[in-house]
């Protein structure tokens, strides 16, 4: 999909997000119920009205395209791909962080073309922040942040710097034994713990080079953050040095690693 495209699609895209932030954070201000899925994650209402909020845009944007969403996922089953693109949509990426109200949960829309995310959003209602990326088959891609109301500038990638690395981990599925065996041999400079997608974009916009993900995730967890990372010059890839790729049987991703620019 040519830039031209992407940027037609960009703007009703982000400003679905953040109407759905808008709806998340009207219940995150207030008391809500937590019930449990079939896999035992924890949902909302939040994560079902955000999701309502977003799909019919995608349906008018794009009549063709297939959805893959997380909660309409877990109501009714996976749709039928037909072509090469498709959206994956997490309308409350880190309920968990939601839940515990620390702020670092997001809104996460893509667009995959032939098994790779050509445009993403990640939205953080409780931090007022907006970030997306596009990827064009052209060549080239562009990152962007923007705050509350504010214009969107580009972010950018860094190459690790002299001093060494800082990595990132999930505040809610760490795991230190690997990630200490995965670090070990490496300059490391600092290490932070973040929430959602979120740690894509700190990434992208040069505040931290590293983030190794060793348990499962699903494909709509990870795209848009994918997205955007791509668009600032990193990479996210398998431990075997592939590409993570979307469209996967059950949507199911295994380990990756999440890196800055290259030096």
């Amino acid at each position: 999909m040519r830039e031209a495209e992407l940027e037609r699609l960009l703007v009703p895209v982000r400003a679905a997000a953040e109407r759905a932030g808008e709806a998340i954070l009207g219940i995150y201000a207030g008391d809500f119920e937590v019930r449990r899925k079939s896999d035992s994650s924890p949902v909302t209402k939040a994560d079902a009205d955000a999701e309502r909020l977003i799909l019919p845009v995608l349906a008018t944007l794009a009549p063709a395209l297939p959805i893959v969403s997380e909660e309409a996922v877990e109501a009714g089953g996976f749709p039928r791909l037909v072509g090469g693109r498709f959206w994956l949509v997490d309308p409350l990426d880190g309920t968990k962080e939601f839940i515990a109200r620390n702020g670092e949960f997001t809104v996460n829309i893509a667009l995959i073309e032939d098994g790779r995310p050509v445009l993403g959003v990640v939205h953080l209602p409780a931090l007022g922040l907006t970030y997306a990326g596009l990827c064009p088959e052209d060549g080239g891609g562009r990152a962007l942040e923007a705050g509350a109301g504010a214009d969107a500038h580009p972010i950018r990638a860094r190459a690790t710097p002299p001093e060494g690395a800082v990595v990132l981990a999930s505040r809610s599925h760490g795991d230190s034994v690997r990630l200490a065996a995965f670090l070990a041999g490496l300059r490391i400079s600092g290490q932070r713990v973040a929430g959602s997608a979120l740690k894509f974009c700190v990434i992208a916009k040069g505040e931290a080079d590293l983030y190794p993900r060793f348990g499962p995730t699903m494909e709509w967890d990870t795209a848009a953050g994918h997205a955007v990372l791509a668009a600032a010059g990193g990479t996210v890839e398998t431990f075997a040095g592939e590409p993570l790729a979307y469209g996967k049987p059950g949507f199911v991703n295994g380990p990756f690693v999440a890196r800055g620019r290259r030096a």
